[in-house]
């Protein structure tokens, strides 16, 4: 008689978690043999699974990421691409982010920066760790029209305050005056505060040039890259692959 009441009240208190448990429980066989406090035990940990997996999810919109599905037991470390598998691996585990330092990946279109890099995200989002995606050129597209309509403390606010901010596929065209200036106030707010990880085809010595002014690139290359670990990819873009063998990956 106090199933429904029950189930009620813990709707009611958003017990999400304990109520599916609770209906779970009144059918399953053994139930009846449950302590107590088992019964307790059982239904607190449901409720605890059930909110961190909410928050998970949370953290996963937030991210706003290109590759939502890019999962971490996905990643392929067979196809030559000159993946670090012992680095990466180390990286999943999310002490760069603790630490607040950087990551720059860097390789030819269609290697997988972009999906290693969501791959990262999806991992640190499990562990807690707020991120943020944001492909390069339409940021500076947006930084843009908040300095225009008073968005810009909130957007910048947004940057600077994530865990882990991603900015996809860095270059090739040089920066501008004003792209330099909101670069310069993001990495210089972030530093020793986040981690920030920047995937780009071009190689780490051309990223002076397309900074531009080299007072700027020095502040700004001093601050992204001298703590940064670095992941060099080559080899064949798998879309190419894919087209030519009509397999599919994981990474695409």
């Amino acid at each position: 008689m106090l199933d429904h009441p029950t189930l009620d009240q813990l709707k009611t208190l958003r017990l999400d978690g304990m109520a599916e448990a609770f209906a779970e429980m009144q059918t399953q066989d053994g139930s009846a043999d449950l302590t107590h406090a088992e019964w307790l035990g059982l239904l607190i940990d449901r409720e605890a699974t059930s909110r961190e997996t909410k928050r998970f999810e949370s953290r996963m919109r937030t991210a706003r990421l290109r590759h939502v599905g890019a999962s971490p037991e996905d990643v392929d470390y067979k196809t030559r691409r000159g993946l670090d598998k012992a680095l990466f691996q180390n990286l999943l585990t999310g002490k760069w982010i603790r630490d607040k330092r950087n990551l720059m990946i860097t390789g030819p279109c269609g290697v997988g920066k972009t999906w290693l890099a969501c791959a990262l995200a999806q991992a640190a989002c499990r562990e807690g760790v707020t991120v943020l995606y944001k492909r390069t050129t339409r940021l500076f597209d947006e930084l843009e029209l908040a300095h225009g309509d008073g968005r810009f403390p909130r957007v910048f606010k947004a940057l600077t305050k994530t865990q882990l901010l991603i900015l996809d596929d860095w270059g090739p065209d040089r920066l501008d005056a004003s792209q330099r200036r909101d670069l310069m106030e993001i990495v210089e707010d972030r530093y020793g505060n986040g981690s920030t990880l920047i995937t780009s085809q071009l190689p780490l010595s051309t990223w002076h040039e397309v900074i531009g002014e080299p007072t700027f690139a020095d502040a700004i290359l001093d601050r992204l890259v001298h703590n940064a670990y670095r992941l060099e990819l080559d080899g064949q873009s798998f879309r190419k692959q894919d087209a030519q063998t009509g397999d599919g990956t994981p990474e695409n």
